[in-house]
């Protein structure tokens, strides 16, 4: 078969008393295979065609099922063999076609562990599409298309997961939830996405575990770190499950950046997924996840120059205290599903979500401006010949909280006159208990800072003395008991047929959710939101393979806990669901150049959007005005080809163009803090033809930047300063071996191994020096501000071991 053309069909064989069927032949083209003792099979078939597949047995009637996989799709079907009559139809869901048709993409489960990075993963890979930004590669967060870090939806397994709450900086954040040991399927979606799936602005990422046919396990360990997992399956193939268990540490990588600290990380989780087929009508899936991220920094000195050639500048700055930080995380899904029959399915999910987090820290900065002797016949060259201010930094924080978030839903799915209806009603129950003590204080030369949004009597020391009160020049104090009740539900209709010769994909539904927040004071009002979506895709019958999408509806973004909070974070019970409408305008064009396969996927995308809630974004932090009161606009353009450069790889070329501002209080338009204006990715795999166990993986990504230079705390419509673009470039090399190509090794211990694999990363190749904030510093002679980019990590290698037995 073609490289990577291929997908898999699996299942337990049952009679009509459902017990298993052995030695039933299952056979499609010229592949075959038999059932075995318990019922099992596992066929590979070919993928992205309609293909047919036949079971039949000496003493059953013969089952026909017509199907079309994409690629490396598992597709699970039971078939139940009976002594009375044949069976053939079309039970299995189109899976190629639905992804063809559909706004979406498809990322290969094993890229995710090949392509470097350092944060690597599912994340790692969406950074490199279009539409797509993230200018800190410590953070696996991601903004889509104009949104922000809260806007984007993760599922795991249909099951919606959720991320910490208080993280400030992406040096804390530790793992993803997505362990990539466990990832069977990855979709990702960055806009015009279907009413099935939830209540959020920007993306989707449906992420599917895989359900393990045969024991297995792997290990994997560099300098950031290692995880292991463990495939296993009982005797009769009815139970399974797969384990993971991971550990980050990353020092090697905040160690590479100017702050001279003390690191003492410790990043780990467990994971599980079990499965138990019942019966060919019943399934059951747990899927558990315990988290503990436990963060301590203790930063030392730090050294930053800037400037110009001709006045060059440095900043030194001295520490002393430190920063602890915990964040304890169980995740557990329980899910059933119910086949009544070949075209009716039920399925129950219910989930949990408990998180206790802590941020304290106690950190003094002592903080030298200068200027650095430039004169090339002067003795005291590169010292600091003349300083211009000196100061120093006071930041505390004691804030604690504990949040619940339980969901049940149960969902439908039916075939009614060759269309699909889907359904679902959900509750979520969310309790959050939270206190946040945070406040700054600030000293130039000797003399305390007052805030810049405040009416004070004006300090104008030593000339005169002040009578005004010593304030912090930021203070956040609130304590907020909450709960939130949420009732949402779908219902789409699906649809795929011809016009002419033409085949042509409908979609059609509509969400709505209704909530309410409760407070120790204060009820919030009951809100409700209906929220219309639909999809047309038409692929014309040309001698050109092409497709044409366009989709779009209204999409509503009911505040989550931490859009509640105001800039002083007490919660605002009141705060309405943001809103946007959405039209998306796509195309693909596959073709084969140098007799390889190509896809070039346009997509022209706009959102209007009311009822914005504005923010600001320091590092990773998101601080919410939580009024409602702005309009905005966001307007771009996405393309990626992708193919073959490589014969047998698969590569990809993306660019972006994205404008998005908005008008708070009819002030005029600005820039909102995810405006990344343009954005090139590149992912690249390559191999060398004599040898091909020696691999490359490259992947690059220029972003320009961000208007996140302002301070966090001044008026954005009189600060609209820009960071410098973002230019990372990390590469890796593997050498592999061992594989499934390789020859029985003369050392025995090496046959256990069915994969064995040494690879070498180099993080931040071109060793740019990346800013995610800039730090404000006075210059008490000029009164002016300076300020001094924040850098992100430098250069760093890493090497890694990868085994499978």
């Amino acid at each position: 078969m073609i490289f990577g053309q291929t997908a898999r069909i699996k299942g337990i064989v049952l009679d009509k008393n459902n017990h298993p069927v052995e030695n039933v032949n299952i056979s499609c083209l010229s592949i075959n295979t038999k059932s075995n003792y318990d019922g099992f099979y596992e066929l590979k078939v070919p993928a992205n065609q309609k293909v047919t597949v036949v079971f039949s047995h000496v003493s059953l009637k013969k089952v026909t099922v017509y199907l079309t996989l994409a690629t490396n799709e598992t597709k699970e079907f039971n078939p139940v063999m009976s002594d009375q009559e044949e069976q053939m139809s079309e039970v299995l869901v189109d899976g190629s076609s639905k992804k063809l048709f559909q706004n979406g993409i498809y990322i290969e489960p094993e890229m995710l562990k090949r392509i470097p990075g350092a944060n690597p993963g599912v994340e790692n890979i969406l950074k490199t599409l279009p539409g797509v930004n993230s200018n800190n590669e410590l953070s696996t967060q991601y903004t889509v298309r104009g949104g922000n870090y809260d806007e984007n939806l993760v599922y795991v397994n249909e099951i919606e997961v959720y991320r910490p709450f208080l993280i400030r900086s992406g040096q804390q954040e530790g793992l993803s939830f997505t362990n990539t040991d466990l990832v069977q399927n990855v979709d990702f979606s960055a806009g015009g996405f279907q009413a099935k799936f939830g209540d959020k602005l920007s993306s989707v990422l449906d992420i599917t575990y895989r359900k393990p046919i045969k024991f297995s396990s792997g290990i994997e360990a560099s300098f950031l770190g290692g995880s292991v997992f463990v495939d296993g399956v009982s005797q009769n193939k009815k139970w399974s499950v797969i384990t993971g268990v991971r550990y980050r540490n990353n020092s090697l990588l905040v160690k590479s950046q100017e702050t001279q600290t003390n690191f003492k990380p410790s990043f780990a989780d467990l994971q599980t997924n079990i499965n138990y087929v019942a019966s060919a009508k019943w399934q059951f899936s747990f899927l558990g996840n315990i988290s503990q991220n436990k963060y301590q920094y203790q930063p030392l000195t730090r050294q930053t120059n800037f400037g110009t050639i001709d006045k060059p500048m440095v900043l030194t700055v001295f520490y002393e205290g430190q920063e602890k930080d915990k964040y304890d995380t169980y995740f557990g899904a329980f899910k059933t599903t119910y086949n009544a029959n070949d075209h009716f399915t039920l399925k129950f999910i219910g989930s949990i979500f408990h998180t206790i987090e802590q941020e304290y820290f106690d950190v003094l900065s002592q903080y030298k401006l200068g200027e650095v002797d430039s004169s090339l016949v002067s003795g005291s060259f590169g010292k600091v010949g003349y300083t211009r201010g000196i100061g120093s930094q006071l930041n505390h924080a004691r804030n604690d909280l504990d949040a619940l978030i339980v969901n049940t839903e149960i969902k439908g799915f039916q075939d009614w006159k060759n269309s699909q209806l889907e359904w679902g009603i959900k509750y979520t129950r969310e309790s959050i208990r939270d206190r946040i003590i945070e406040w700054e204080v600030i000293d130039s030369a000797g003399f305390s800072i007052n805030p810049p949004m405040i009416n004070l009597p004006k300090n104008d020391q030593p000339y005169s003395s002040y009578t005004g009160p010593l304030i912090p020049y930021q203070n956040v104090r609130a304590t907020n008991f909450n709960s939130i009740n949420r009732f949402s539900g779908y219902f789409q209709w699906s649809l795929k047929g011809m016009i002419g010769s033409s085949e042509v994909f409908y979609n059609a539904g509509v969400r709505a959710q209704s909530w309410n927040v409760l407070g120790d004071y204060e009820i919030g009002k009951f809100q409700t939101t209906f929220s219309p979506r639909a999809q047309i895709a038409i692929k014309p019958n040309w001698q050109k393979d092409m497709v044409f999408r366009l989709s779009g509806g209204l999409y509503h973004q009911p505040p989550f806990y931490r859009e509640l909070r105001n800039a002083q974070a007490v919660v605002q019970t009141n705060t309405k669901a943001q809103q946007s409408v959405h039209i998306v305008l796509a195309n693909d064009y596959s073709f084969k150049m140098w007799s390889r396969p190509f896809k070039l996927v346009s997509e022209l995308y706009y959102k209007s959007l009311t009822n914005v809630n504005t923010y600001t974004i320091d590092n990773v932090r998101i601080r919410y005005a939580a009024n409602n009161d702005a309009i905005a606009y966001v307007q771009g353009l996405d393309l990626r080809l992708n193919g073959e450069f490589v014969p047998g790889t698969e590569s990809w070329i993306s660019f972006g163009y994205l404008k998005t501002q908005e008008n708070s209080q009819e002030k005029g338009y600005i820039a909102r803090p995810t405006d990344q204006r343009l954005k090139f990715g590149l992912l690249f795999q390559d191999y060398m033809p004599t040898i091909p166990s020696l691999k490359l993986y490259l992947n690059l990504v220029y972003n320009t930047g961000l208007p996140g230079g302002s301070p966090s705390y001044t008026d954005a419509y009189l600060y609209q300063n820009r960071l410098n673009d973002y230019r990372r470039v990390d590469v890796g090399f593997s050498k592999v071996l061992i594989d499934s190509n390789t020859e029985k090794r003369k050392t025995l211990w090496l046959n256990n191994f069915k994969e064995l694999t040494l690879g070498l990363e180099i993080f931040n190749l071109f060793n740019n020096q990346n800013a995610i904030t800039n730090t404000w510093v006075r210059d008490v002679y000029s009164k002016n501000q300076y300020a001094i980019p924040n850098y992100m990590t430098t250069r760093v290698f890493n090497l890694k071991l990868t085994a499978k037995l």
